[in-house]
Formats: structure tokens, C-alpha cells, sequence
């Protein structure tokens, strides 16, 4: 007989400021999570503590204090090389039996949640990390933007960004306008109104990483009553946006044990195909492409007919859903990467889909679930 090792231990993996370990103790499987943030650490443990009874989350064994920061030992689920998370199932040529059941039991899951838990709320009293606090005086808006002027995209459109609401933009043949110095401070304005809002005890950061397969849920520091519209702007940004495309592309080593992720970036990456100033007019013509991979694509559309709408229809029927979403969109288009440290097209990209969320004319379904083949208009 095999004796079994007292002690095996994973990778180190980094995720932002955090590291996480798989270790095994007498063979029990256990993941071990650094955090060198003190309120941080506070905020995951009373978070797991709120959702344990509503949502499937991994057992938090112990935490205590280590030298540099603190250390959260919990339950491991199954999982592995290119399986164990939502992002596997994204991760295919095409959208299998398997991922729509899985979003079938994901929306199922928040339908009865959700409204059980939803109150008009203070914001004072809703998680903030990802929202308020990142608009608020010091925040990320500051911390990105303030005092802070970059060109559109170096080397195609050497236009600053502060001087873009002088110009039209031309977008797939639709006419928009950005004030750049505007929508900041729109943004600044909105998160410290005070006004009620709709929230729900969730887990705050839907991503297809902290979403496991079989269905539970990770990461637990913005985990509480959270703006229910900043829960779908989330997933809705994060599933089309982010996770197939932008953070594989600047943060590959959070991918190491999901590599199959960088072989489908392509087919999520949106692509330029045309960029003209006219500067005699003071128009800016771009024509670009919004792919979309099938199993991303079913995700998203199944999470806005199985959760969006419905939650909507019930808690504030009639509404405008896109003026609700607006902000929130905004702000995890602004809020997570500086766009000036970005690529010039990959900026450029970002600032085309902030335009295309600003206006009057934005429109979820087809912003978040693009066409097949979108042809500029004439």
C-alpha cells in the first residue's frame, strides 16, 4: 500500500493582490487564500458569513493572521487543468448541452434569490468596492483620470481624449458624441446622490472565474447587499467583454491553469477595420467589428432572458433598463484598466464602446449580444 503524503502543495497562483495555494493535509483538499489587505480579509470572511445560507459556497475552515497579511483556508472543490469553472464551459468551440444547463441553474438560482432579497436601498448601506467608492474623491476615476489628458490612439487617432466631445464620432456608420470630462463627472455625480436603489444579497463579482462548475460561488470580499444593477453590468460586461478577451490579454498568469482560455481570445477580440479624421469637420469615422465566440454568446443571452428581464419585469416593471445599467456599465468600462496603459487600439476600442454607452440610443440586447457579422451602416 501507497502510504499517502502528509503535505502536498499546489502552485502559488496570483489573482490581482491576492495568492491562492492548493495544499492538501491529510489528504484533505483545502485552498488556501493570501490577502495582504486587512478590511479586505474582514470583508471576505463576513461575506462568505452572508451568503452561506442562500448561495452553494466552499466552507471556510479557518483564517487567521500571518506575518505580511492574513490567510483563509477553505474547502476545495473539484476542479483542474482547463476544468472546475464557468470559464471551461465558455472556453469551446460551441455552446454545449452542458453550459446551458449550467445557466439554466445559474439564472434559476438568482430568479429565487434575487427578489427574496431585493430592497430599496441606501446606498450607504450596499457593498461600494466595485461602484461607489471607485467614483468617490480618491477613487479609481481620480486615481485613472484626474488631471490626467492621453491621445485616443496613439499613432490613429492623435486626438487627447479631453478635446473628443469636439468632435463627432462616426461608429458603424452611427453618429455619437462623447465629452470626455463630462461622463466623469456625470459618473462622480451619480454614485454620490444618495438615492435608493434596488439590491440584493449576492455575491457582488458574477465573473466567469469566480463562478464554479458544478455551480457554486467564489471570492467573497464584495459579497452582501449589492446594486442589482451592478450585479447584471457585471456579468453582462465581464462574460462579453472582459473575460474572453481583455484580461487574458493583460493578465495572462491569472489563466495559467485554464489555458485553453488564450486559444479562443480571437474569436472574442474585437477588431478595427477602419479609422478616418476628417479634420476640416471635425468627424471621426470608425468601423469596427464586436465578435462574440458561440458559447459566450449563448451565456450572455441566456443570463439577460433568464435573469435580467425577468428580475426587471418584477421588481420595477416598465423601467428603462439601459438608463439603469448605464452607470454601472460605465464604470467597469472606465474602472477596472486605465485605458491610457492600454494598447491604442484596445483603447480605442473601449472609448468606441463607452460612446456606444453614453447615448441616448444604447440598447443592451444588441450592445452585449452583437450581430454575426455587423455591417457598418451606409
Amino acid at each position: 500500500m501507497t502510504a499517502r503524503p502528509l503535505l502536498r502543495i499546489g502552485p502559488v497562483r496570483r489573482f490581482t493582490r491576492n495568492r491562492i495555494l492548493p495544499v492538501d493535509i491529510l489528504g484533505r483538499p483545502l485552498l488556501l487564500k493570501y490577502t495582504r489587505d486587512r478590511d479586505e480579509a474582514r470583508e471576505e470572511i463576513r461575506g462568505h458569513a452572508r451568503l452561506a445560507g442562500h448561495y452553494r459556497v466552499p466552507a471556510l475552515h479557518a483564517h487567521l493572521r500571518v506575518p505580511g497579511g492574513h490567510l483563509l483556508a477553505y474547502e476545495r472543490l473539484p476542479g483542474g487543468r482547463d476544468r472546475g469553472l464557468l470559464l471551461d464551459l465558455l472556453n469551446r468551440d460551441e455552446a454545449g448541452g452542458d453550459l446551458r444547463a449550467y445557466m439554466e441553474q445559474l439564472t434559476a438560482a438568482y430568479r429565487r434569490i434575487v427578489p427574496a432579497t431585493a430592497a430599496r436601498t441606501d446606498p450607504a448601506r450596499i457593498v461600494q468596492k466595485l461602484y461607489g467608492d471607485r467614483a468617490a474623491p480618491g477613487g479609481r476615476l481620480d486615481t485613472y483620470y484626474a488631471g490626467r489628458d492621453f491621445l485616443l490612439a496613439d499613432g490613429l487617432v492623435d486626438i487627447p481624449i479631453s478635446r473628443l466631445g469636439a468632435h463627432t464620432l462616426i461608429l458603424n456608420g452611427r453618429r455619437h458624441r462623447l465629452d470626455w470630462d463630462a461622463t466623469l463627472c456625470g459618473l462622480r455625480a451619480h454614485f454620490s446622490t444618495g438615492r435608493p436603489v434596488w439590491a440584493a444579497l449576492t455575491q457582488g463579482d458574477p465573473t466567469d472565474v469566480n463562478l464554479a462548475d458544478p455551480l457554486a460561488w467564489f471570492d467573497y470580499d464584495t459579497a452582501g447587499m449589492n446594486s442589482v444593477f451592478g450585479e447584471f453590468a457585471n456579468f453582462l460586461w465581464y462574460a462579453s467583454v472582459l473575460g474572453g478577451w481583455l484580461i487574458p490579454t493583460y493578465n495572462p498568469t491569472a489563466f495559467a491553469d485554464h489555458p485553453a482560455t488564450f486559444a479562443h481570445v480571437p474569436v472574442n477580440a474585437p477588431e478595427i477595420r477602419r479609422v478616418d479624421v476628417d479634420r476640416t469637420t471635425s468627424t471621426i469615422h470608425i468601423d469596427y467589428v464586436s465578435r462574440l465566440s458561440p458559447p459566450r454568446r449563448t451565456a450572455v443571452a441566456m443570463y439577460w432572458a433568464g435573469l435580467v428581464r425577468p428580475v426587471v419585469d418584477r421588481l420595477c416593471p416598465g423601467a428603462d433598463v439601459a438608463s439603469l445599467l448605464r452607470p454601472y456599465l460605465a464604470m467597469r468600462i472606465l474602472g477596472v484598466y486605465t485605458l491610457a496603459e492600454l494598447a491604442p487600439e484596445d483603447r480605442l476600442v473601449l472609448v468606441v464602446r463607452l460612446a456606444e454607452a453614453m447615448s441616448a440610443a444604447f440598447d443592451p440586447t444588441t450592445y452585449f449580444i452583437p450581430m454575426e457579422a455587423p455591417c457598418p451602416a451606409p
